[in-house]
């Protein structure tokens, strides 16, 4: 593995180093109120998804790197001699990615492009959460959590409306019974062709392609998209069936017409906020892939 030949641009040591202590400081308190839960033992359903189905350590947030083509002076302290590597100019870079972390870099890079080209699709109501209990009430996700119109009401607004999801890894996670009840099948195969940006877990899937990009995609980007993903799962929540009021959480009642309204305006609000982080995101993987 070898440093990139050229670099963008070059960091002047005080730079740099106030970029990384700035980013630190940022994670820091992104992470504070799971690290003091955890610490307590407790559990929070919106945040704490935020770290457990994307598998990234508190730690790994943290973690500093300029991305891709970005030349770091006096910058010896970061030579792991794998990911970041002393140039003989003198200048610490990101290696470049060997075959397999350039595969990964450019499916990313392959799905982020495709949905950017789409319009977004407003009509799922955020349906995927009740499927994930449809006719299994008893063994639903958060079971602490009770669900605002019972099993019975939840499988009722499941067969009264169409289920459109588009999202493979939300699919996955429907009960057997509702999975012939969607319009579509998502397979993994499939993701470039049916992912759109009106769908909430893809804004929130910008996080982990950001963090499985490191450290070719900067630190900085991926706390942005950390911060949107949070966002997200709000809403995301918020138009569950679960009751979540205890949480200060105002349910979206996708049950109704004007919670199916209220929901579209969130959709278009989160693509809306996506669209100019996944316009980086795609430029960062460009520039680590050139």
């Amino acid at each position: 593995m070898s440093v990139a030949p050229a670099s963008q641009e070059t960091l002047a040591p005080a730079v740099w180093r106030g970029r990384r202590a700035a980013h630190a400081a940022r994670a820091d308190r992104l992470v504070g109120a799971r690290r003091e839960r955890s610490r307590r033992g407790e559990s929070d359903p919106i945040e704490d998804f935020l770290f457990t189905y994307y598998p990234f350590r508190l730690a790994a947030l943290r973690r500093w790197t300029p991305g891709a083509g970005v030349a770091l002076a006096e910058a010896d302290e970061l030579v792991d001699g794998r990911r970041f590597l002393r140039g003989a100019d003198g200048f610490v870079r990101a290696a470049l990615p060997d075959p397999a972390q350039a595969a990964r870099l450019a499916f990313s890079l392959k799905l982020c492009r495709a949905v950017a080209t789409r319009a977004p699709f407003l009509g799922c109501f955020g349906l995927h959460e009740w499927a994930m209990v449809y006719g299994e009430a008893g063994r639903r996700r958060h079971g602490a959590w009770s669900l605002r119109l019972g099993a019975a009401g939840t499988d009722a607004v499941v067969r009264s409306l169409p289920v459109r999801c588009t999202h493979y890894d939300a699919f996955r996670f429907f009960t057997p019974g509702a999975r012939p009840l969607n319009k579509l099948a998502p397979t993994l195969e499939a993701r470039a062709d049916n992912e759109q940006p009106g769908c909430v877990h893809v804004t929130m899937d910008l996080f982990k392609w950001a963090m499985k990009a490191w450290p070719w995609v900067s630190a900085e980007l991926a706390a942005d998209a950390f911060e949107l993903a949070r966002v997200a799962r709000s809403v995301d929540m918020r138009a569950s069936p679960y009751d979540f009021s205890a949480l200060g959480l105002r349910p979206i009642a996708i049950e109704t017409a004007e919670g199916r309204v209220e929901y579209e305006g969130e959709q278009r609000r989160l693509s809306g906020l996506a669209e100019p982080v996944r316009a980086r995101l795609i430029a960062e993987l460009e520039r680590a892939l050139a």
